[in-house]
């Protein structure tokens, strides 16, 4: 007589199904907010996310530190003391000769011995005034005590706004002025497709060897090129400790902006992703002042164009290709000649033929009201003309109907 076997213990089956439950895959998908942690990460700077409780910031570093083949170190900033960060006195045999040294804690010196690593510490925000003091030396100098962290340890750290963080602090501005600053949020697409299996995989950017020159010059150039004409972005503390505990302006985060803006170029990043990492370092203002001052460099300069009309190639959006436009319209006026006027025409014909007509009515009635006695019509004008009066026409027509629903209104 056969007997059936023993039936699996309930903890056994249990075990089983959290098995299968943990079981997932990844897949590449483009995540501006995950190639902005990734590239600040490739930089060895240290990061920090901004998110509300939930939202999957753990779980981000926890698939970051596999993806990058980097054992995770998580550190609860909020439970330690300040002494877990400047280390333990230790006293010896002849403190009088020798000197008390600082021990390390003990996760510290696994990074060290493992020479490599993600140090993650969680919960900043809920860390007192004086663990962040303590902290400083940490994340700016990567020394723990008497230890220093090898090159081979990253940092990221976490945190959540003092609205929703328990027993929150502001962060302190020394402290905040050492992290780049990433806003973590959730898409919705990503968390159903994840709970489905599938979650998108981090990814080291894939930095061109042969672009590294140009990439450091380009990241040169555009911060010098801002800082020489708004010399008040150099410094700038906030007012208020809100604002401090984010990102602003310093020369040492402005040197960490340099250094982000050469590896996403290096890196070939989109626009999204350079903005995401430029506001995190030196705040939204200056940020976008910075965006908009190194896309304007790129531009052509307006004397070649009016040296080379055939040649023109302008920039297809259409702030940047205004910026062209009024740029060879100010040229002309620094030096008016009829030859530069027939050419800057030529410009906008160009422009109209290639763009938006609206981008053309303005250089084109500011270029004819710089006509001088005795300059000859372009024949070109004649086609330029009538989009300039219909362009009018409709703007006129524009203020007409939203004066009569204004009316209306009231």
């Amino acid at each position: 007589m056969m007997t059936s076997p023993a039936p699996m213990p309930q903890l056994d089956v249990a075990e089983q199904l959290l098995t299968l439950l943990g079981s997932t895959t990844t897949e590449p998908r483009t995540d501006p907010q995950l190639e902005a942690l990734t590239l600040a990460v490739a930089a060895d700077l240290p990061v920090l996310l901004w998110g509300e409780p939930g939202i999957g910031k753990t779980a981000a570093l926890t698939q970051l530190a596999e993806t990058l083949d980097l054992p995770l170190t998580t550190v609860i900033a909020s439970v330690h003391e300040p002494s877990d960060f400047s280390g333990l006195p230790v006293i010896g045999d002849d403190p009088a000769v020798q000197g008390v040294p600082m021990a390390p804690p003990d996760w510290a010196v696994r990074l060290v011995r493992a020479g490599r690593g993600l140090l993650f510490l969680d919960e900043l925000s809920t860390a007192p005034p004086a663990v962040q003091a303590a902290l400083l030396r940490l994340v700016l100098e990567r020394r723990v005590g008497a230890l220093r962290l090898p090159p081979g340890v990253r940092i990221v750290a976490a945190a959540n706004p003092r609205s929703s963080a328990a027993d929150g602090w502001e962060l302190s501005a020394p402290l905040a002025n050492r992290f780049v600053h990433l806003r973590w949020t959730h898409e919705h697409e990503v968390v159903v497709r994840g709970f489905g299996g599938t979650w998108p995989r981090a990814v080291l950017p894939a930095l061109d060897p042969d672009a590294l020159p140009e990439a450091v010059a380009f990241a040169r150039r555009a911060v010098c090129t801002l800082l020489t004409v708004r010399p008040e972005l150099v410094h700038r503390l906030p007012d208020g400790e809100t604002r401090r505990g984010g990102p602003w302006p310093s020369p040492r985060s402005w040197e960490m902006t340099l250094r982000l803006i050469a590896f996403a170029t290096a890196a070939g990043s989109s626009r999204e992703v350079l903005s995401m990492l430029v506001r995190g370092t030196v705040g939204d203002g200056p940020g976008l002042e910075l965006m908009a001052s190194a896309e304007r460099m790129d531009l052509p300069d307006p004397e070649l164009l009016l040296a080379d009309p055939a040649a023109v190639e302008l920039p297809h959006r259409g702030d940047l290709r205004q910026a062209v436009l009024d740029g060879v319209v100010a040229a002309v006026r620094k030096r008016p000649t009829q030859q530069r006027w027939d050419a800057a025409w030529q410009v906008l014909a160009l422009a109209l033929e290639t763009g938006a007509p609206d981008l053309v009515v303005v250089p084109a009635n500011t270029l004819a009201s710089l006509r001088q006695d005795g300059w000859t019509v372009p024949t070109i004008v004649d086609r330029l003309a009538g989009t300039v009066q219909l362009a009018q026409r409709a703007d006129r027509l524009a203020a007409a109907t939203a004066k009569e629903a204004a009316g209306v209104g009231r």
